[in-house]
């Protein structure tokens, strides 16, 4: 049986990560696993030896014409430079190979030479969350998907950002050999062999405004208060207080109301003794 051949295209500043993982997954001989294994050409998209992002040299016998002959064809992440200027005889050689009906992969931003060879138009894709507005602007015709950590549309895959590329190449495997094979490798590679959820939960959290209507206000009124005894009834109170601040105009119908609720309330948590200090103090910031 023949091997399937990956080819991975290398460019010149690329991060390494994105680069290790197709070596890590595709590269290594797993023969004893399934036998033949795949055979992973890197293939050079400019004169080399090209550098990576943490200045190893990649020397290589392979050209772009080996890429287009590829089964698989993976464009991991670039630098900047060549996000927003590809090489053209990358975008070329992607384009063809497509048209030859290769299996298309990007990692990461790879997803920026994808889309300029007109792979991604139409096509369900994503990339780092940090690109996404990026990336939206330059190729409004791509049908973007900015939370999940890769896309699967056929024979065109892409990535989420860095560690998704371990995510879409297990995927690979698994489309190619099956759960238990794809199950093996990332046991030896000490990583899930698939993880849930999408990229979203690791983009950074969007600050709430002062009005918002959630526990955020509560919470942090809880914690600048630990030393103290807190209850679920002055909580409440605390959540009503920062969910309708007081107006001038209210303010004594508030007071009033808070007063003999809390009163109730107060007793029939401490069994109906008088009120401790503590509490009239906080029931005050909030009137």
């Amino acid at each position: 049986m023949r091997r399937h051949v990956v080819a991975v295209a290398v460019t010149g500043g690329m991060p390494t990560f994105e680069l290790a993982v197709p070596c890590e997954v595709f590269g290594l001989d797993r023969s004893d696993i399934v036998d033949p294994w795949y055979e992973l050409r890197l293939c050079a998209a400019g004169p080399g030896p090209l550098l990576t992002s943490g200045g190893l040299q990649i020397h290589t016998p392979h050209t772009l014409d080996d890429l287009i002959e590829a089964d698989t064809v993976v464009v991991p992440a670039c630098a900047r430079a060549v996000q927003t200027s590809p090489p053209l005889s990358l975008v070329e050689a992607v384009r063809k190979a497509h048209e030859l009906g290769r299996r298309i992969v990007s990692l990461c931003t790879g997803a920026y030479i994808l889309a300029a060879a007109g792979v991604l138009a139409g096509r369900p894709a994503t990339t780092h969350w940090m690109n996404a507005g990026d990336f939206t602007h330059r190729f409004p015709e791509v049908r973007f998907e900015p939370a999940v950590l890769y896309t699967d549309d056929g024979n065109v895959l892409t990535s989420a950002g860095t560690g998704a590329a371990v995510d879409l190449c297990l995927h690979l495997l698994r489309r190619d050999h099956g759960a238990a094979v794809a199950n093996e490798v990332a046991r030896r590679m000490v990583v899930q062999p698939h993880r849930e959820g999408g990229q979203a939960q690791h983009a950074p959290l969007l600050v709430q405004p002062e009005n918002s209507d959630d526990l955020a206000p509560v919470l942090q009124w809880a914690r600048d208060h630990l030393d103290e005894p807190l209850t679920v009834s002055q909580c409440a109170v605390c959540a009503s207080a920062f969910r309708k601040k007081p107006t001038a105009s209210r303010t004594a119908s508030l007071a009033a109301r808070s007063s003999s609720a809390t009163e109730a309330r107060t007793k029939a948590v401490i069994g109906g003794a008088a009120r401790p200090a503590w509490v009239a103090t906080r029931l005050a910031q909030f009137t």
